[in-house]
């Protein structure tokens, strides 16, 4: 079952073209939600699995295509494994305009012994009158105490993968991806495609 078409349930640019350079080897034709107008679901799941997959079925009940999906978040040790599914909407809570503003702000102070966070993606493959499959991945690392870097988005500026000196916004999109928790998961998923 190699797929030639699938969709991505996100508006999210960058997401998108993180995907599409991951699976361009495997000449699926990558199509995103904002380019069809698939509407937002609510994510009311309580665990990365459960949104990925509301999102997955719901985006190919809409669209009778096979359909991909991600959620995905940061938990940091120190918070208590918060943001944790939250990660998107608890970075503005406090009114900052920066998703990692607030982060740096709770971990202020602490040394670097204390600032361990993984990053964790579950993928959720949705085709049409099948079972739907998950895939996830994980990066361990660190919280740098400012913003480094221009690339990515979201927490990137101050995320540090372990091993690493630079954070993820600092890579270009290869070094991103071959760390990255979401490229964790994504190859998964092209085992799973190449190995049907």
């Amino acid at each position: 079952m190699l797929l030639d078409k699938l969709l991505i349930a996100s508006h999210n640019k960058g997401k998108v073209k993180q995907i599409q350079q991951l699976l361009e080897p495997l000449g699926i034709q990558v199509i995103s939600a904002a380019e069809i107008d698939v509407p937002d679901v609510e994510e009311t799941g309580t665990t990365f699995s459960e949104n990925a997959i509301l999102k997955a079925e719901a985006a190919c009940a809409h669209t009778g295509l096979p359909c991909l999906a991600d959620d995905s978040g940061l938990e940091v040790d120190a918070l208590g494994g918060k943001p944790g599914v939250y990660s998107k909407r608890w970075a503005f809570e406090t009114g900052e305009t920066l998703t990692y503003q607030r982060l740096l702000n709770e971990l202020k102070g602490l040394p670097n012994t204390q600032r361990q966070a993984k990053f964790i993606c579950v993928l959720a493959l949705a085709i049409p009158n099948q079972k739907t499959e998950l895939f996830e991945g994980f990066c361990q690392g660190t919280i740098a105490t400012e913003a480094r870097g221009e690339g990515g988005f979201g927490y990137d500026p101050v995320f540090v993968p372990t091993g690493k000196e630079r954070t993820w916004a600092q890579m270009n999109d290869a070094e991103r991806a071959e760390t990255s928790h979401r490229g964790h998961a994504l190859r998964k998923f092209q085992e799973f495609l190449t190995n049907k």
